[in-house]
C-alpha cells in the first residue's frame, strides 16, 4: 500500500520502492517504533522539530483539552484564545521589537509571508524600486515559489529557476571549504554584502539569512560576530533583515533563538518546526512595529496585507505550542541544552581523528559531521557514492534514525534527550561512520 500510493518528499521513489520501507507506528520518549515493533532513536528529531520527545503527556493533554472546546476557527476578521495567548508569549520571548505575530502552517509559508511583507512594506511607504532580495549561497528557506526564489542550493532549486524571481547571492561563511579559513571566510561574506549594499541598496527590499547556522547546506556555523555585523550593515543602508529561525529556533542552538546569541533584533523573523514541540504544523512570522505600521491605514488606502491560510492560528496547534513553551520554563531546557551540548562535544571528540571525518560542526544540539575521501586534501566523496545515505542506513540498522545532507551526517536529537541517550546515539553514529568509511567497527 505504501509503495502503491505514497509519494515521499525529497525521496527518489525508484530507490525507495526497491528498499525495505520503514513504517512508523508509534513513538515514546525519544524513540520511534515501526510496525514490526523495532525501536529507533530519533536522531534527527523527525526532521529537526521534535523538542520534548514523542507522546508527551502534557502536550497530549493540551490538545485534548482544546479539542473539547473548538478544533479550528478562522483568524480572518476574528480571533481565538490560544492564538492570542501564544502571540503574547512569542512577543515576550523573541528578540526585542518583534511585537506583531502573523501565523501560518509551515516554515516555507512563514518565509513566503516575510518576503511579501518586506516587498509590500516599501510599496506602502511610497519607496519605489526596492523590490529585490539578498540571500546567501546554499541557502534553504522552504519549497514554495517565493521561498525557492531566495533559495540557493542548485540541486533543489535550479530546475525551477525559470519560474522564480532573481535574488542577489552572497557567500555564507563556510570556513572549512574556504582556503583562508574562518577569518577569510568571514571577510569574504561581509565584503560581498557591503559591496552589494553600497551599490544597490536602493533596489533591495531585504536580506534573508539563516542566523548562526545554515541548515540544509550541511550545518554550516557562522564565525562569531558575523550575524551582528550583517545586521548593522542592513540598518545602515536601509534594508530590512529577515531571520529564518525555522530550524534554529526554540532552544536548538542553546539560546531560545539563534539571533539571541549575538543580540540581533531583525525586522522580520520566521519560526516553525519546534514551535509546537514537533506536534502540529504551526509557524509564525513576527514583525517589528515599524513594519506593521506601514500596513496600518484607512481601508480605502488598500494597504492591507492580503495574505492568509485556511488553518492560520489553528487553536489545537497554538494550544500545544503554549504547553511546549511552558515545559521549556518548567524544565529549564535552555540551560539543559547548553550542558548537553558540552557533553555531546566531548563525546564526539574521538571522531575528529578518524581518517574520513573532515569536520564536526556544532552549535548547541545542532550537529553536522562532514565525511571526506581524504582528510588532508579535504577531497569530498562523489555524490554517486551515496556515502551519507549509506552511513545513515547503517545507523538505522543499529537502531537510530537520521537523514544526511549529501556527505554530511546530521545529528539533531530531541532537546529532552538524556546524557545516557545522547551517548547511546553517538556510539551508533561512530559505529556507522567507521563501518561505512573504513570498513571496520569501533571495537
Amino acid at each position: 500500500m505504501n509503495k502503491n500510493h505514497l509519494w515521499h518528499p525529497f525521496t527518489q521513489m525508484k530507490d525507495y520502492n526497491n528498499s525495505d520501507p520503514l513504517i512508523i507506528e508509534r513513538g515514546e520518549g525519544i524513540k520511534l517504533y515501526d510496525v514490526q515493533g523495532r525501536a529507533y532513536y530519533d536522531g534527527f528529531s523527525s526532521v529537526w522539530l521534535n523538542v520534548h520527545g514523542h507522546n508527551v503527556p502534557e502536550l497530549n493533554q493540551a490538545i485534548t483539552e482544546q479539542l473539547g472546546l473548538v478544533a479550528h476557527s478562522t483568524l480572518l476578521g476574528m480571533a481565538n484564545i490560544p492564538a492570542i495567548e501564544l502571540a503574547e508569549k512569542l512577543v515576550a520571548i523573541t528578540p526585542v521589537g518583534l511585537n506583531k505575530v502573523f501565523y501560518s502552517d509551515s516554515g516555507a509559508t512563514g518565509v513566503e509571508i516575510a518576503i511579501k511583507m518586506a516587498f509590500q512594506y516599501w510599496k506602502n511607504k511610497g519607496v519605489a524600486g526596492k523590490t529585490s532580495f539578498i540571500t546567501m549561497n546554499q541557502a534553504y528557506h522552504g519549497d514554495t515559489i517565493g521561498a525557492v526564489s531566495v533559495g540557493a542550493i542548485p540541486l533543489y532549486h535550479d530546475v525551477f529557476r525559470p519560474m522564480l524571481f532573481p535574488s542577489h547571492v552572497i557567500p555564507y561563511p563556510y570556513a572549512y571549504r574556504h582556503e583562508g579559513g574562518e577569518t577569510k571566510a568571514l571577510e569574504a561574506t561581509l565584503a560581498a554584502l557591503h559591496n552589494l549594499l553600497e551599490t544597490r541598496a536602493d533596489e533591495i527590499a531585504a536580506l534573508i539569512v539563516e542566523p548562526i547556522v545554515q541548515g540544509a547546506s550541511g550545518i554550516i556555523v557562522m564565525p562569531p560576530g558575523c550575524l551582528r555585523q550583517m545586521a548593522a550593515m542592513c540598518r545602515k543602508y536601509g534594508v530590512l533583515l529577515i531571520a529564518d529561525e525555522v530550524a534554529t529556533g526554540f532552544g536548538r542552538t542553546g539560546a531560545m533563538f539563534a539571533c539571541d546569541l549575538e543580540e540581533v533584533s531583525p525586522d522580520l523573523m520566521v519560526v516553525g518546526k519546534g514551535l509546537t514541540g514537533g506536534y502540529l504544523p504551526v509557524a509564525a512570522t513576527l514583525a517589528s512595529d515599524v513594519v506593521y505600521e506601514a500596513f496600518y491605514a484607512d481601508y480605502d488606502e488598500q494597504k492591507t496585507f492580503f495574505h492568509g491560510h485556511s488553518y492560520t492560528g489553528n487553536p489545537l496547534g497554538c494550544a500545544v505550542a503554549l504547553a511546549s513553551l511552558k515545559l521549556f520554563e518548567e524544565r529549564n531546557m535552555l540551560e539543559g541544552v547548553r550542558v548537553k551540548a558540552a557533553f555531546v562535544e566531548q563525546k564526539l571528540a574521538a571522531l575528529r581523528h578518524r581518517p574520513h571525518v573532515g569536520e564536526i560542526r556544532q552549535k548547541g544540539l545542532m550537529i553536522g559531521i562532514e565525511l571526506v575521501r581524504d582528510k588532508v586534501s579535504r577531497e569530498p566523496y562523489d555524490w554517486a557514492e551515496q556515502i551519507g545515505v549509506r552511513t545513515s542506513l547503517r545507523a538505522r540498522e543499529l537502531g537510530m534514525l537520521t537523514r544526511p545532507l549529501g556527505n554530511v551526517i546530521v545529528f539533531i536529537p530531541p532537546l529532552a534527550s538524556s546524557e545516557a541517550e545522547l551517548e547511546a546515539m553517538i556510539n551508533i553514529l561512530a559505529e556507522s561512520i567507521i563501518s561505512v568509511t573504513e570498513g571496520g567497527s569501533v571495537a
